[in-house]
């Protein structure tokens, strides 16, 4: 795997720690100030699920928090140095919406996906909060439901948080991404995800770490760090 740091955080270090009040937060990014919007916090909603909830496919609310790992992402598409303007563009994962967001505010004609269909209303009634027009849709990494080779630009954040992901991934990689398309994603360090990036080289991607900072949002902090995959 290559390297190829920023120097310079991404995220100005000195800013006031985003928080949650009243189920608002705002974010100043790359020049821009976002707004997100919430009904619950991710407590809440894990207190309410059934048992169906912690099956073989979990249903947990992790959407309704935003971790920094996405913080950091948004502020990434907001900087230009992804390159997604006026480029057909899929954001895996979406939550509740800030990396699509960051990503059509940078001019992307973006499409945000997610597996929970409440993270997928949240994320379009946020978009249409921030007066920026977007895409959203459910859709089940193991199925995607997009024509082949149609993004230029694909990104996540925080997606590899277990190993049996992984499969999957990289399949819709190989299958959804156009010719000389690229992948950025935001991975906070975990033991689990440590092997990723050597397997990705191994199984014909070539990985580049992009940047890495830490950034906190709300009561998390986290050591985060950009890749940059290409077939």
């Amino acid at each position: 795997m290559s390297q190829k740091y920023v120097p310079s955080p991404i995220v100005p270090p000195n800013r006031a720690v985003p928080q949650w009040q009243d189920g608002r937060m705002r974010l100043a990014l790359a020049g821009r100030e976002f707004t997100l919007c919430r009904q619950a916090d991710m407590e809440s909603l894990w207190a309410g699920l059934g048992r169906d909830a912690f099956g073989a496919d979990e249903h947990m609310p992790y959407w309704a928090e935003l971790w920094p790992a996405s913080v950091l992402l948004a502020a990434w598409l907001g900087s230009g140095a992804f390159d997604v303007a006026g480029r057909h563009c899929l954001d895996l994962g979406c939550g509740m919406g800030l990396s699509t967001m960051a990503g059509a505010a940078a001019g992307a004609r973006v499409l945000g996906v997610d597996y929970e269909p409440a993270a997928v209303a949240h994320g379009l009634a946020n978009a249409r909060e921030n007066g920026l027009e977007a895409d959203f849709a459910v859709m089940d990494w193991r199925r995607p439901a997009c024509r082949p080779g149609v993004f230029e630009r694909i990104w996540g954040s925080d997606i590899l948080y277990e190993t049996r992901f992984y499969e999957p991934l990289t399949q819709l990689f190989r299958s959804l991404l156009a010719p000389g398309g690229s992948i950025v994603l935001s991975e906070p360090w975990r033991e689990v995800s440590r092997p990723v990036w050597d397997r990705l080289a191994a199984d014909g991607f070539a990985v580049t770490r992009l940047h890495e900072e830490s950034v906190s949002v709300a009561s998390c902090r986290s050591t985060i760090s950009l890749y940059e995959i290409r077939p």
